[in-house]
């Protein structure tokens, strides 16, 4: 489904990412694993067209999209929920799904997807009309993640979502990001939460200092020595 090729990036002078490759298959869930700074925000980023791809490509079923602008992307079926959310603070719950839905099939679905939404997350049904501002941190991602599935993606991109959430509500995330999968949609995923994530994903890579340097199933992962030590702490 998304095929990244060999890209290199910067930021300004430096270099971040080294001749990165991996795929995503569709139906997957495919993780991204590494510490701090190994360059996973900045890979999804590069996928986005937020960051320009010095060297390499990036396709996504066979169309070359590392050249597309960024507010076009979307139209690809490709969704990108940010570290830190990225919410409208001062508008509702549901203007903030509302903007989800700025492109033509979803425009046309969006009751229809709202309703699916609020069957997902009985709490932003509750607090339709309270402002994104004043939601907890699960509501607020929560609502990011309702946001996303609003544009009707065929893939979701997720960047560190469980950052600053308590343990009950990581789980809860985790669930939702399974229930999404089932039914139909891909997920690439970056997130710290090493253990839990190559428990649930398909495949997985491990990025370090801006290269992949190990591949396989989330299982094979999670068996590995250096995987082990460096993210395990086993």
């Amino acid at each position: 489904m998304l095929k990244v090729n060999g890209i290199d990036i910067f930021y300004g002078d430096l270099q971040v990412l080294w001749d990165v490759s991996f795929e995503v298959k569709e139906g997957e869930i495919l993780v991204l694993i590494g510490a701090n700074g190994a360059g996973k925000s900045t890979t999804i980023r590069a996928i986005s067209s937020l960051l320009e791809v010095k060297k390499g490509s990036i396709e996504f079923e066979g169309k070359r999209i590392d050249q597309v602008p960024a507010h076009k992307v979307i139209e690809y079926g490709i969704v990108h929920v940010p570290e830190g959310r990225r919410l409208f603070p001062e508008m509702t719950v549901e203007e903030n799904l509302i903007m989800g839905t700025l492109k033509g099939d979803a425009k046309k679905q969006r009751r229809a997807t709202m309703a699916h939404v609020f069957e997902l997350f009985p709490r932003l049904k509750e607090r339709r009309k309270q402002t994104a501002g004043t939601l907890s941190g699960g509501e607020q991602q929560m609502l990011a993640i309702g946001r996303g599935l609003m544009s009707l993606p065929r893939l979701m991109m997720f960047d560190e979502p469980s950052l600053g959430l308590a343990p009950i509500l990581v789980q809860d995330i985790f669930r939702i990001f399974k229930k999404i999968n089932e039914e139909g949609v891909t997920i690439l995923l970056v997130e710290q939460n090493v253990r839990q994530t190559l428990a649930m994903c398909h495949r997985a890579y491990a990025l370090e200092n801006g290269r992949i340097v190990l591949e396989g199933t989330g299982k094979e992962l999670m068996e590995d020595e250096h995987v082990r030590e460096a993210y395990l702490g086993i």
